[in-house]
């Protein structure tokens, strides 16, 4: 039993991407947000200029994860992409607040303190959540500024918890699984699995990927995270997805084994104003494997 839950371990992070060996070379700016007790330094990119885009990255990765769709983007728009709390090289605070919503409201702050206006979100997986719960949050300090949204194979229902995150949520298994698996092996483990090609992974991408997990404050944001990732915790957001009237744009992969193409089907229904794509031949990370496809997708949206 030990064994088996150790093995999941190596897949840490399945629905995240990669990070870069030296992600501060990526992360080239830092913004304080949150309230004054439990306020947070974060790290993004601010390239282009335009209407403004806000990337999301999945559960594990970092701003690394759009490398390949970045540039194409920021030709047009201004895109900021934004390390998430305990990820890449903002802070990782030994706490408990990890959570979809504990992100929202950080990632919420960081638009107002960018005023951000015209705005388009853009998550993928873990990052996908964040971007449903910033589109339902009525604060008066985010009334009107984000006007669309962009959702690549995101979590929006519950779902089967892949082992990987049922061992990270069991106390003990958790810590001794991530400090005896070495890094590296979990990262190519990870990323194998994310990927359906995975001759595309490349050996910066397995040590990139591997980097943030050699931390302890980096063990420890990945496992309060997957704490407290409960799908149960969707019900109320779900309830109200009906209510999320930005135009809004669904990207899935139709082998996507992390978050199966049936959740973006269901989404696409519950979403009053979407469009719904499906890409063949790849995972969990169409970013990644489909970046010219996914880039050209988001570019006839945004420029509809």
């Amino acid at each position: 039993m030990m064994n088996a839950a150790l093995i999941a371990l190596c897949a840490l992070g399945l629905a995240a991407c990669a990070v870069v060996a030296d992600p501060v070379q990526l992360a080239d700016r830092f913004a304080r947000v949150g309230n004054s007790s439990k306020a947070v330094k974060l790290a993004y990119r601010d390239e282009g200029k335009g209407q403004p885009l806000l990337l999301i990255h999945g559960f594990g990765a970092n701003l690394y994860t759009w490398r390949h769709i970045e540039p194409k983007l920021a030709a047009r728009h201004r895109v900021l992409s934004i390390d998430l709390k305990g990820f890449g090289v903002s802070e990782k605070p030994f706490d408990e607040n990890y959570s979809l919503f504990d992100q929202a409201d950080l990632v919420a702050n960081f638009i107002e303190q960018q005023n951000l206006n015209d705005l388009t979100v853009v998550g993928h997986s873990f990052g996908g959540g964040v971007a449903l719960a910033l589109a339902l949050d009525k604060r008066p300090a985010l009334r009107g500024r984000i006007k669309r949204l962009v959702l690549i194979d995101t979590i929006a229902y519950p779902q089967r918890i892949p082992i990987f995150l049922k061992a990270l949520r069991t106390p003990v298994v958790a810590q001794v699984g991530t400090t005896v698996t070495p890094p590296y092996v979990q990262a190519q483990t990870a990323l194998k699995l994310a990927y359906y090609d995975d001759t595309k992974i490349s050996f910066q991408d397995i040590a990139a990927y591997a980097q943030p997990l050699s931390t302890p404050a980096g063990k420890h944001a990945l496992i309060q995270t997957a704490r407290h990732m409960d799908p149960e915790n969707f019900t109320p957001m779900i309830q109200r997805y009906g209510t999320i009237e930005q135009p809004t744009l669904i990207l899935w992969c139709t082998e996507d084994k992390v978050v199966p193409k049936k959740v973006g089907r269901k989404l696409h229904s519950a979403l009053p104003n979407s469009t719904l794509r499906m890409f063949r031949d790849c995972g969990h990370l169409p970013h990644e494997e489909k970046p010219q496809q996914t880039a050209d997708a988001m570019l006839a949206f945004l420029n509809r």
